[in-house]
């Protein structure tokens, strides 16, 4: 795993095309243009934010957890980090960030995964997995529950030990810290602005973030 590259960005918020925020626990479809900068900003701090790219041209191809890890050699992303496809084509590229860790190999929160990791009661909590479909059924086209592939967890830390081991931990955001990325192809960007009330990752406090994007 190589040291992460913290960068910011000369980018002004003001010259946005495109400036929202997006609640704690709700889900975000939207295009991205080959060409266009997209910033996500942790507003609060150590928000988990799950993140899924689509081509806009071949829903099939999508961001690959498998591809991207294998490539650039590391388990984490940050600054110059190639988002890579299913079809091992490039889809974003971190152009900057002042976080410096964001996860590949959580996964999002799902019925599933609460009932097996905390009591069972915690089974039918709102959870990432449901924000995405609500997110595909908005979106239409005929997309469903076999779209719900890999996926980002920005801001997310998830150490990983020498035996190889992973674990749910502390933050490592700071309120106002954000990653941006490049698109080098048209994508679709399907969010789920996690509500996991359940690991410290988020300090068990859902936070809002804010969503730019550049011509």
């Amino acid at each position: 795993m190589t040291i992460a590259t913290l960068k910011e960005s000369t980018l002004d918020p003001a010259r946005a095309v495109y400036d929202a925020v997006l609640p704690a626990g709700e889900h975000w479809i939207h295009p991205i243009k080959k060409g266009q900068t997209f910033r996500i900003v942790d507003l609060e701090g150590n928000q988990a934010v799950d993140t899924i790219f689509y081509s806009a041209r071949d829903y099939s191809e999508r961001y690959s957890a498998v591809d991207t890890i294998r490539e650039q050699g590391n388990v984490y992303l940050s600054t110059g980090s190639r988002l890579l496809s299913s079809e091992s084509n490039t889809m974003l590229t971190i152009t900057a960030d002042t976080c410096g860790r964001h996860d590949t190999l959580g996964g999002g929160c799902s019925a599933e995964s609460n009932s097996v990791r905390y009591p069972r009661e915690k089974r039918y909590m709102h959870n990432c997995r449901d924000s995405f479909m609500k997110g595909l059924l908005q979106w239409g086209q005929g997309m469903d529950k076999r779209e719900i592939t890999h996926n980002i967890n920005f801001f997310m830390n998830v150490p990983i030990s020498p035996d190889g081991k992973s674990t749910f931990a502390d933050g490592i955001s700071e309120p106002g810290k954000y990653v941006e990325m490049r698109a080098d192809m048209d994508v679709i960007c399907l969010i789920s602005n996690c509500p996991q009330l359940n690991n410290p990752c988020n300090a068990y406090n859902p936070t809002p973030v804010r969503l730019l994007i550049w011509d």
